[in-house]
């Protein structure tokens, strides 16, 4: 897997290069270089170069106007990056959808605000001076840019715009997010036929080829985009008595730490949670590590009772906690594990992340095997098509 080269930072925002932004560069400085033919040999491809650097300039002011406005309201904003198709910076959902709206409508408005101002520029220098041949050009684009970004569907401004509009009204953001990446699909489909027609009609083979990668782009983004919030809302429905098991055992707390080793440890198949109880009642969990440490001259006399963690002192969760919550806390606390509670305070179940893939693998009718299961299980991983701990995480954050 290709990874992004991180080259700096702007305003404390991590920025990352993917390695095929060095293609487009190359196409870039070629298109213009091609088209400043009348400047002369030398002049044209450092025009052409400078334009093209200039281009993704642009492209990065665009991604900033996002950025920053999402800083201002206090939304983290983790990486902004170049790649073939222009720019994206990754940044956490808006709380409300006015103020989604404000971080979709940035970008655009930066880059009109380029197209004035250079288009002023333009004017006011020689119009046969390079500048203002480069400066008219990049005007252009910049308009080009922002009016091709508010394009009514996900990924795109205007699909983010959309989506603040749809969230306002219908008041469910999952809903908002829904239309705006089926209305993307649907561009995205129909900017794949576009291409297609314009290779048969005209024979603009590149152009054609662009114009139905831009749609297979959109498609892929879109189909994410709602792949993701159905994930996040399944995560919110299930609750952790939709994904606990009951793989633990129950032993008698006032049996010897050797009893104990005798009839659990040595077993092939024993499972890894053991709970005490006694009187008929569950004095809490044995961690094994615990019991390692004690002297093994001792385990003839000490009991559980003397290794027990009682369940007030170790991460739990209640039957109705949220699927997301489990998550959350099982990543922040780096847990393998957690005890869920019935409403009388008893160990109702526990559940890894192997039990979360799989109920949400139920839910969602997706093809997961047992021996996927298995291999969560004993990783302690969530697989990488499903990596239901970030998603989680902005699932809280939005």
């Amino acid at each position: 897997m290709q990874k992004n080269w991180r080259i700096g930072s702007l305003f404390g925002i991590p920025l990352f290069l993917d390695p095929l932004w060095f293609v487009i560069l190359g196409l870039a400085t070629l298109n213009f270089g091609l088209s400043y033919q009348a400047l002369g040999g030398f002049l044209s491809w450092s025009a052409g170069a400078v334009m093209a650097l200039l281009l993704f300039g642009s492209v990065l002011l665009h991604e900033l106007g996002h950025s920053l406005v999402a800083r201002s309201q206090g939304i983290k904003v983790n990486s902004i990056t170049l790649f073939l198709f222009g720019g994206i910076a990754a940044i956490e959902e808006s709380k409300t959808p006015g103020k989604a709206f404000q971080v979709a409508i940035a970008g655009p408005v930066v880059s009109i605000a380029l197209f004035f101002l250079l288009q002023l520029m333009s004017n006011v220098l020689n119009e046969t001076s390079v500048l203002s041949i480069m400066s008219g050009d990049l005007a252009r684009i910049n308009l080009l840019l922002a009016l091709f970004n508010l394009i009514p569907g996900l990924p795109l401004d205007g699909g983010q715009v959309l989506k603040a509009a749809l969230w306002k009204a219908t008041g469910n953001r999952f809903k908002a997010v829904k239309l705006a990446a089926k209305a993307g699909q649907i561009l995205g489909y129909a900017a794949i036929g576009l291409g297609l027609a314009v290779d048969y009609l005209t024979g603009e083979l590149v152009t054609g080829l662009w114009i139905a990668l831009l749609g297979w782009f959109g498609i892929r983004n879109a189909t994410s985009y709602d792949r993701v919030t159905t994930l996040q809302e399944t995560l919110l429905q299930l609750v952790a008595a939709n994904a606990m098991t009951r793989d633990f055992r129950v032993v008698d707390a006032d049996k010897s730490l050797r009893t104990f080793a005798d009839m659990y440890l040595l077993e092939s198949t024993a499972p890894q949670v053991y709970f005490a109880e006694s009187d008929g009642r569950y004095r809490g969990i044995i961690s094994i590590d615990d019991l390692r440490l004690v002297e093994r001259s001792q385990w003839e006399t000490q009991t559980l009772n003397s290794i027990v963690h009682p369940l007030t002192e170790i991460p739990t969760v209640t039957e109705s906690t949220s699927l997301v919550e489990v998550i959350n806390k099982l990543e922040i606390e780096q847990l393998r594990y957690i005890t869920v509670q019935s409403p009388a305070e008893a160990v109702a179940g526990v559940i890894d992340k192997g039990d979360i893939v799989q109920a949400v693998a139920q839910k969602l009718s997706l093809r997961i095997t047992d021996a996927d299961i298995k291999r969560i299980k004993e990783e302690g991983n969530y697989p990488p098509t499903l990596p239901l701990g970030a998603i989680a995480k902005s699932t809280t954050q939005s």
